[in-house]
């Protein structure tokens, strides 16, 4: 997002207190660690991935993994809050015009489509924690924060198509981004079998721009609220959903 608030240093006109040398040496050491990590982890994966491999990757030590991270596990936890965190600032440089909720939705799925096939270590790394069913993100103290900025954009997004009468209000941003998410994550997830099942490259630059033409499409045809409403589009059918069954 362009629009941003401007906050003062502080209230009384006192600059914030910068980081000393020791503070520089540290953080930069733990970034180092946690960008060997990334690259480690991607490869090997969690279990293929040793604690020596990292260290000797960031020319540190292992002593300073423990010392940053806790364990491997603790490290690994890191790891994905940070690909997540770079998502989010990634997504947060986007110029959307609220006035233009068509446009804006565009631009969000093209953006998700190609952060994805773009840094290829951010889907194989989320992958190998779905292998191990989410269990290091569970421990994070920041559960739901990874994903509210993202949430956050298209709720506002889906709010003024909404007032403008583009699109339909019975449509949740969760479900929206799920949608999104999910055409940009499994095409690039599994465009290698893929391309064997159906007999056809997924990677080439055709075949790509046509999957995102497809995927905003879809996303503009599934928020319109009439055929009239955006070009080319059709009015969705209204989605009957069943009445939840009692038990006596």
């Amino acid at each position: 997002m362009t629009t941003r608030s401007k906050i003062s240093n502080s209230s009384n006109g006192t600059a914030a207190r910068k980081p000393g040398v020791r503070e520089l040496a540290a953080q930069a050491t733990r970034d180092s660690l946690l960008r060997a990590a990334i690259k480690v982890f991607s490869k090997s994966g969690f279990d293929g991935g040793s604690i020596e491999q990292i260290s000797k990757a960031a020319k540190s030590y292992d002593r300073m993994i423990y010392y940053y991270f806790g364990s491997k596990a603790g490290l690994f936890l890191a790891v994905i809050e940070e690909i997540y965190s770079r998502f989010n600032q990634a997504e947060a440089t986007l110029t959307l015009d609220m006035q233009q909720p068509g446009q804006s939705l565009e631009i969000i799925v093209k953006f998700i489509i190609r952060y994805y096939r773009e840094h290829p270590e951010f889907v194989t790394l989320l992958n190998e924690e779905n292998l191990h069913r989410g269990k290091h993100l569970a421990k994070s103290k920041n559960k739901g924060a990874h994903s509210s900025p993202a949430i956050g954009i298209l709720d506002r997004v889906l709010a003024s198509g909404v007032q403008q009468g583009l699109f339909r209000a019975d449509i949740s941003a969760r479900d929206l981004y799920l949608m999104i998410a999910a055409m940009g994550y499994f095409y690039q997830s599994n465009r290698f079998t893929l391309a064997s099942f159906l007999g056809e490259s997924l990677d080439t630059p055709d075949a790509l721009a046509h999957w995102e033409s497809f995927a905003i499409e879809s996303v503009l045809r599934t928020t319109a609220v009439a055929a009239a409403a955006l070009p080319g589009t059709s009015a969705a059918t209204p989605i009957k959903r069943a009445a939840p069954t009692r038990r006596s």
